[in-house]
This record gives C-alpha cells, sequence and structure tokens, in this order.
C-alpha cells in the first residue's frame, strides 16, 4: 500500500493526510471563531472591566487605563440599591410568567390544530402573524389600542362594559379589582410577550408533534385508551424534550428582554425589569460602571438558573 501523501513545513517536519485535514478544518473555521471573539467575548470582557471602574460617559474621550479608577461600588452598590432589588424582581415576574405562557400557548394551539381540518393552512398563517410582525410594528398597534383616549380598548370599555372612565394600562402600575391588586402595565406587557412569542413554540411543537409515530396512539385506542389518556401517556411525553430547550430558551430570551417593554412602556407603571434599568443607567445617568455592574449581575443570574435546569433535566433523564 502507498504511503499516505505528505507535505513537508518549514522546519522539515512532515503532515500526514490526517493533520492536514485538521489544519484545513481550523483554517476554515477560523472566521467563525473570529466573529465569535468580536461579538461576544471581546464586548463580554468590557463589561467585566467596567463593572470595576469607576467613570461615566463624559469621560470617554480622555479614557485610558492609567486615568481609571478602580473600585468595587459598582458591583456592591447595586446589591444594596432597592432599584436593582425591584428591577430584579419584577424580570422574574416577566420571564416566569412569560416562559409559562408563551410554552403553554404554543403547545396548546399546536395540540388543537394537529388534525387536519378545512383551511388549517390558512389558520397556521394567520397564528404566525405576530411572531413574523417587526416588533415596532406590534409595539405601535398595541399601544393605539390601549390608548385611553381613542384606543379600541377603552372605546369598548366605556361604551359596552360600563368603565367609569378610561385605563391608562401602559402607565397604570397597579389597580384594586375584587379585593385584589393587580400590576396592570406589567401583565400587558406579559400578555404582549406571549402574544408574540407563542407562535415560535407552535413551530417547535408542531414539528416534533408530527413525528410521533401514529401506530402508538392507534394502539392505544385499540386496548380501550380515550383521548386524554392517550394524550397524556403518548403524546406529551414525546414533547418532553423540546419543551425543556424551549423553557430555557425563552427564559433567558425574557430575562434580558428589552425591545418589548421600552417600545411600550419604557419601563413605567412598575415595568423596569434588568434591562431596562442598565439601559437607563447608561443613558439617563451616564455611569458606566454601574450599568456595567447591572449587566454583570444579570449574567450571573443567567448562569445560575442554567445549572439549575441542567441539573434537574439531567435528574429527569436518570430517573
Amino acid at each position: 500500500m502507498a504511503n499516505a501523501p505528505t507535505v513537508r513545513t518549514a522546519r522539515g517536519s512532515r503532515l500526514s493526510r490526517g493533520q492536514r485535514a485538521n489544519l484545513h478544518g481550523y483554517l476554515l473555521s477560523a472566521p467563525s471563531y473570529l466573529a465569535i471573539a468580536v461579538v461576544i467575548l471581546i464586548p463580554f470582557f468590557a463589561v467585566v472591566v467596567f463593572a470595576f471602574a469607576d467613570f461615566r460617559l463624559i469621560d470617554i474621550p480622555r479614557l485610558s487605563l492609567d486615568t481609571i479608577d478602580w473600585t468595587l461600588d459598582n458591583v456592591r452598590g447595586a446589591l444594596g440599591s432597592t432599584a436593582f432589588w425591584s428591577a430584579l424582581s419584577t424580570t422574574l415576574l416577566y420571564a416566569a410568567f412569560t416562559t409559562v405562557g408563551v410554552i403553554a400557548g404554543g403547545v396548546i394551539v399546536a395540540l388543537a390544530m394537529r388534525k387536519p381540518f378545512r383551511g388549517q393552512s390558512v389558520v397556521r398563517a394567520l397564528f404566525l402573524v405576530p411572531y413574523v410582525l417587526p416588533v415596532i410594528a406590534a409595539a405601535t398597534i398595541w399601544r393605539t389600542m390601549l390608548n385611553p383616549q381613542y384606543g379600541i380598548v377603552n372605546a369598548f370599555g366605556t361604551q359596552v362594559l360600563g368603565w367609569s372612565s378610561p385605563i391608562a394600562f401602559l402607565t397604570t402600575k397597579s389597580a384594586q379589582i375584587g379585593g385584589l391588586t393587580i400590576p396592570v402595565a406589567l401583565i400587558v406587557v406579559i400578555l404582549f410577550e406571549i402574544w408574540k412569542s407563542a407562535p415560535f413554540t407552535f413551530l417547535f411543537v408542531t414539528a416534533r408533534l408530527q413525528n410521533v409515530p401514529a401506530e402508538l396512539e392507534d394502539a392505544a385506542a385499540i386496548d380501550g385508551a380515550n383521548a386524554g389518556q392517550r394524550l397524556a401517556h403518548i403524546v406529551l411525553p414525546q414533547l418532553r424534550t423540546v419543551v425543556m430547550v424551549l423553557v430555557l430558551l425563552r427564559f433567558i430570551w425574557s430575562f434580558q428582554n428589552f425591545n418589548d417593554i421600552y417600545l411600550l412602556t419604557q419601563g413605567a407603571g412598575g415595568t423596569e425589569v434588568m434591562a431596562v434599568k442598565v439601559f437607563k443607567e447608561l443613558t439617563v445617568r451616564a455611569d458606566v460602571g454601574s450599568a456595567a455592574a447591572y449587566g454583570l449581575w444579570m449574567t450571573a443570574i443567567l448562569l445560575v438558573f442554567g445549572v439549575l435546569w441542567a441539573l434537574a433535566n439531567r435528574r429527569k433523564e436518570a430517573m
């Protein structure tokens, strides 16, 4: 058998075919690694550095490593601030309820449209409209509908439901309904996120449902299992993996969501989540170090959640 072709390097050593293949692979992957470094690693490193530096936006033109005052005040100040804990609690509530709503809504709609019916493709296309709609357009539609002066929701409420006065849904922090305190603006942004993102879950779950063997349900039906039993013991277990992945992704996206909330309320009415707080620290207070510290704590919290999710998922797989 002929020897594998080799390539002589500058020092006289030779590369085998496998080594050349690995070298080519590294060279082809280099642009991806470079993009990751430029887009993700370097900005993250900058956030870590800025979190321990005391400077503002006005100091950037004359900024250098020699002139930066290094301090732990930003990180410690965030934990000692009531605004931090308020924003964190709002973020956790927002992320938790949107995650549950988006996953549940997508799964329910996917199950409801699982069996073929007349006009199914049209209904599916209409359900996907909120997801493909640009967020600025969707937010504008909702702001117009909920406007207390000319919005259709308040017009219907005052003229049909008998409301005594219009409700400023996007700026009202809370309202008393039946003895309960309802966070009005926060519920609105949660509903907006569910309406806009549930189609994403619908796409994934629908794709998974199409791969569920029909023979399993047919065999269960022959054995006397009703529709509810087939759903609980055959269909839903098939969705566990995709739902677990969607829970992780949805919580991360909701936890760091900024566009939807800022376009709707700009953080008013008790909707100042962590991402909005970071933005205001940077643009309103012009405090780069404080904004970076808030962002760093957001990253740490998401890492903790990711670890807990991985442990919970591993425990379920081991059962």
